[in-house]
C-alpha cells in the first residue's frame, strides 16, 4: 500500500474545531476548554506551523549548499537527489507564500483593531517585498539545478550550491523580520475558527510520498510540543501512515540525501 491513498492534499495540519474539543474533555470527565482557552490553542497552532516550516526551509536549504559543495560535479545520480531536493524545498516554500498571501495575511487583516490596521497593513507590504525577492532566487535557483544537471561540470555544481547558500541567507532574514513583526499579531488575534479555515482552503499538490518526507523534515529540530501539533493536526490515516512506514521510510531518504540519519 501506498502512502498516497491515505494523504491529505494539504500539508497544513487541521486543528480539531471547538465542538470536538469540548466533546473529548467531556468524555474525559473534565471542565470543556474555554473560548479563550480554545483561541489560544488554535493561535498557538498557527504560529507554531509557521515557525517549523520556516525552520525546515532554512535548514534544508543550508544542507543543500553545504552538500552540493561536496558533491561529484559529474554524478548524474548525486545531482538529480540534491536537485530533486532543492525542487521539492522550493515548492514547499512557494506554497508557504501562497498561503501567507492569500489566506493568513488577510484573516490577519480583518482581525486586527481598526486603529492597528496602517500599520500591519505597512508591515505586510514589507513582507510582500522581501518574499518577492526570495521567489525570485527560488526561480534561480531551479535554473542553477536544470544547469547543472545538463552539464554535469564544476561550475555549474558551484553556481547551485551558492544559489543554496545565497538563498538560505536570504529566507534567514525574512523569516526573522516576519517572526519578530508578523506572528506575535497571529498569536494575538487569530479566531479559533480562522486557522482551520486557512487548512481547509490550502491545497499543496504534493504526492504522498512528499507529504511524509515532508513531514519527517518537519519533526527535525522540532520541540515535543510542536511534534504533538503536527500529529495531532494530521488526519487519521496520515498519523497511521507515519507510524506504519513514514518515520522508517523518512530515515532511510535522509541517509541517502545527507549520509547520515535525521537528528533525533
Amino acid at each position: 500500500m501506498t502512502a498516497v491513498a491515505v494523504l491529505p492534499t494539504s500539508p497544513i495540519p487541521v486543528p480539531r474545531s471547538p465542538e470536538s474539543g469540548a466533546a473529548r474533555s467531556a468524555s474525559m470527565n473534565t471542565a470543556p476548554v474555554n473560548t479563550a482557552e480554545r483561541r489560544d490553542h488554535s493561535a498557538c497552532r498557527a504560529v507554531a506551523y509557521q515557525r517549523v516550516l520556516h525552520q525546515l526551509v532554512r535548514r534544508e536549504l543550508r544542507l543543500l549548499g553545504e552538500l552540493a559543495t561536496w558533491a561529484p560535479a559529474g554524478e548524474a545520480e548525486r545531482t538529480a537527489a540534491l536537485t530533486r531536493h532543492a525542487d521539492l524545498i522550493g515548492r514547499v516554500l512557494l506554497h508557504h507564500h501562497t498561503v501567507e498571501r492569500e489566506a493568513v495575511w488577510p484573516a490577519l487583516l480583518r482581525a486586527v483593531p481598526g486603529d492597528r490596521i496602517g500599520t500591519v497593513r505597512a508591515a505586510l507590504d514589507d513582507w510582500t517585498d522581501r518574499c518577492a525577492r526570495v521567489d525570485h532566487m527560488l526561480r534561480d535557483l531551479s535554473t542553477a539545478a536544470r544547469q547543472w544537471q545538463v552539464a554535469g561540470a564544476a561550475p555549474a555544481r558551484d553556481a547551485f550550491a551558492l544559489a543554496c547558500l545565497d538563498l538560505a541567507d536570504a529566507v534567514d532574514a525574512q523569516t526573522a523580520e516576519e517572526e519578530a513583526a508578523l506572528l506575535p499579531l497571529l498569536g494575538e488575534h487569530l479566531e479559533p475558527g480562522d486557522w482551520a479555515e486557512i487548512a481547509r482552503s490550502s491545497h499543496c499538490r504534493l504526492s504522498g510520498r512528499e507529504q511524509l518526507f515532508v513531514i519527517g523534515l518537519a519533526h527535525e529540530d522540532s520541540c515535543a510540543a510542536d511534534r504533538a501539533r503536527l500529529l495531532d493536526g494530521l488526519s487519521p490515516a496520515a498519523r497511521v501512515a507515519w507510524r506504519l512506514h513514514g518515520r522508517q521510510d523518512y530515515r532511510a531518504a535522509v541517509v541517502r540525501l545527507r549520509g547520515a540519519p535525521p537528528a533525533p
